[in-house]
């Protein structure tokens, strides 16, 4: 008997764990970076997979749920506009050797408190769907797949967009420093 606690035992702490997994994405998403390569690199490419991946479970499950892709695409549109806006108010601090960069504070906000949202929806609407029993309606309909589908993909089109920009910005700090280091020689 006690052997089948175990997974319960997980479940539930991975549940607890959420809240503090939340605002700790937040107090790392508005903190100081350095824009590094090797990291811009591996969140891109992580991103295109997800991305890839996650438009692929939207065709999938939109042969069931038919507004699935609709909801997906019109996610990802939202996250690459957010994505944008996002790196205009985003605070730049180009320094003789590096790029610093600092989120803006509010969207940080705004995408923690959509995933948070989306979580206690999918929690709140489970259980009044496991306690009800849906007479006539498929549990994953009634679920809001749709909109968790969608909520995960302005997820993923804002950081995609944001590190891509991040990307940009720093190739062209690249270029302004070796212009600058460049320059002196050419004049001696």
């Amino acid at each position: 008997m006690p052997i089948l606690l175990i997974p319960v035992l997980v479940v539930l702490a991975v549940v607890a764990l959420i809240p503090i997994g939340l605002v700790q994405r937040y107090r790392m998403g508005v903190a100081r970076q350095r824009a590094r390569g090797w990291l811009i690199a591996i969140n891109l490419l992580g991103l295109s997979v997800s991305m890839i991946m996650f438009m692929l479970a939207a065709v999938v499950t939109s042969i069931w749920l038919h507004p699935a892709l609709v909801y997906t695409i019109g996610g990802l549109a939202s996250g690459f506009l957010l994505g944008v806006i996002s790196l205009w108010l985003t605070r730049w601090e180009p320094t003789a050797d590096a790029l610093f960069f600092t989120p803006n504070r509010l969207l940080v906000l705004a995408i923690t408190l959509v995933v948070t949202a989306r979580v206690l929806f999918g929690f709140w609407r489970a259980w009044h769907t496991w306690r009800a029993g849906l007479e006539d309606a498929a549990w994953v309909a009634a679920a809001g797949v749709a909109t968790s589908m969608a909520a995960g993909a302005v997820v993923l089109g804002y950081y995609f967009v944001y590190w891509l920009g991040v990307r940009r910005r720093l190739r062209l700090q690249r270029r302004v420093q070796s212009a600058r280091v460049v320059s002196p020689r050419q004049r001696g």
